[in-house]
C-alpha cells in the first residue's frame, strides 16, 4: 500500500523505527570502523528528467535529516556502519547507450562527497528507464553479504514499465542478492499502482510510497540552529588534511562547501549536518590525519614532510603526535556540544510537530519532508538482517 507522506512524517518515521530493531543510543559511539558491525547500505536513484527538479531538491536539503537517523540508532543491537551510492536516470544529457543511467557515486561513506554530487546534478528530459537503473545497481555496486541492510530506492514518476530490461527481471535479481527496492512515486498513488511502482516494491520485498516532489518544506527553526551551525564550523579546524596539496585542499574546501550548501538549503538543513559531523558515521581517514591515524590507515612516522601542512612540517614527530592529540581532544569536546545541543533540537522539533498537528494541520504539512521521510519509514518497516 502506498503512505502519501505529507504531514508530520518525521516523527511518525521515528516512532517506526523506533519500535522494531532500530532502537535509540545514547551511549558513546566508537569511530574506529569494525569489520563485524552491521552495515547499512543505501542507493538512491534518482529521476533528473524536466520535471524532477523538486526532487533533486529535496533530495539535496534532506540528505543530512535521512542519514542522521542513523546515527543517533542501533541496528541488531549495534551501531552500523552506513554507505549511500548514487545514480541518476532519465537524463537526455546521459549516454543512449548506457541507457540514459549513470553512477554518479559508488557506495561510499563519505557523505560529503555524496551531498557535493546530489548538487551538482541538473534535469534534462529524457527516456526513463526503471528496469535497467535497478539492474545496473545491483550488479555494478559492491554489496556486502554480511549483516545489516541492502536497499535500493528508487524515486521518479513515469512509468516503471519503461525500456527493454523489464523491472520485474531487475527486481528479482535484487532481492536474490538479499537487496530490497523501494519505490517512491512523485504523483498520485492511484497512477503509482497502474504503472508498476507498487508492483515493483512488491516483488523486492521494499515499500511502494507516494510524495509530492514539488513540495517546498517550510523549516521548523528552533533556538540551537544558529549554535549547531558556529560549531559546525569550528569543528572544521581541527581537520588535518594530509597527502598532495592539491588533495589536501580539494578535501578541506569541500568540507567547507558542504556546510555552505547545506547554509543555502535551509538553516534547518545546516543544523542537520552539524549533527552528523558529530556522530562516528562522519568519518574521513582518506583525507584527515587524525582520522587515518585513529583507523590505522597510516603511520605518522611514514609521511612525507609534503604531504603534511606547512604547520606541521616544522614540527618533530614528537611535537606532531602531541598537538594531533591536542586537536583530536579539542574535537571530542566540540562534538559533545554539537551532540548535547543536537539532543535539545530533537526534542523541541518533535513538540513543536506535535504542537503544530493539533493546532496548525497547514502548517505542518509545510513543514513536512516528503522524501526524507519516505526514505525513513521504507527503512523501519524492513527492519534488520
Amino acid at each position: 500500500m502506498c503512505r502519501i507522506l505529507l504531514v508530520g512524517q518525521t516523527l511518525l518515521a521515528f516512532l517506526v523505527i523506533a519500535s522494531l530493531s532500530l532502537v535509540s543510543a545514547a551511549e558513546e559511539e566508537n569511530k574506529k570502523p569494525d569489520k563485524e558491525r552491521p552495515t547499512v547500505q543505501l542507493a538512491i536513484l534518482l529521476d533528473t528528467s524536466n520535471s524532477m527538479d523538486g526532487l533533486i531538491d529535496q533530495a539535496k536539503t534532506q540528505l543530512w535529516t535521512i542519514v542522521n537517523e542513523f546515527a543517533k540508532t542501533e541496528l541488531a543491537g549495534q551501531r552500523p556502519e552506513l554507505e549511500v551510492a548514487l545514480y541518476e536516470y532519465g537524463n537526455r544529457g546521459l549516454s543512449a547507450t548506457d541507457g540514459y543511467v549513470r553512477m554518479v557515486s559508488p557506495l561510499t561513506n563519505d557523505l560529503d562527497d555524496i551531498s557535493e554530487k546530489l548538487f551538482a546534478l541538473t534535469t534534462n528530459g529524457g527516456e526513463e528507464y526503471c528496469g535497467r537503473v535497478i539492474l545496473d545497481a545491483v550488479e555494478q555496486l559492491d554489496w556486502n553479504q554480511g549483516r545489516g541492510l541492502r536497499s535500493i530506492f528508487i524515486a521518479g514518476n513515469e512509468p516503471f514499465t519503461q525500456g527493454d530490461i523489464k523491472y520485474r527481471v531487475a527486481c528479482k535479481a535484487a532481492v536474490e542478492k538479499g537487496i530490497t527496492v523501494s519505490t517512491i512515486f512523485c504523483g498520485e498513488r492511484s497512477e503509482g499502482i497502474q504503472t508498476g511502482w507498487e508492483d515493483g516494491a512488491q516483488i523486492a520485498d521494499g515499500s511502494y510510497l507516494c510524495i509530492n516532489q514539488d513540495h517546498r518544506s517550510r523549516a521548523i527553526k528552533t533556538p540551537h540552529d544558529k549554535e549547531l551551525v558556529r560549531l559546525s564550523a569550528e569543528l572544521n579546524s581541527t581537520y588535518i588534511p594530509y597527502g598532495d596539496a592539491e588533495a589536501r585542499a580539494t578535501f578541506e574546501n569541500r568540507q567547507k562547501a558542504q556546510d555552505a550548501n547545506a547554509a543555502k538549503a535551509t538553516v534547518s538543513a545546516a543544523a542537520s549536518r552539524a549533527g552528523f559531523k558529530a556522530s562516528g558515521l562522519y568519518r574521513n581517514s582518506g583525507w584527515d590525519l587524525i582520522d587515518a591515524l585513529a583507523e590505522g590507515k597510516v603511520e605518522l612516522e611514514n609521511l612525507k614532510d609534503e604531504q603534511l601542512p606547512e604547520k606541521l612540517r616544522e614540527m618533530t614527530i614528537e611535537q606532531r603526535r602531541k598537538y594531533l592529540d591536542e586537536m583530536a581532544k579539542k574535537r571530542q569536546q566540540i562534538q559533545q556540544q554539537i551532540k548535547e545541543r543536537t539532543a535539545k533540537r530533537d526534542v523541541f522539533l518533535a513538540e513543536e510537530r506535535e504542537r503544530l498537528a493539533r493546532e496548525a494541520p497547514a502548517e505542518a504539512a509545510a513543514a513536512a519532508e516528503p522524501f526524507a521521510d519516505a526514505v525513513k519509514e521504507a527503512i523501519g518497516s524492513q527492519g534488520g538482517n
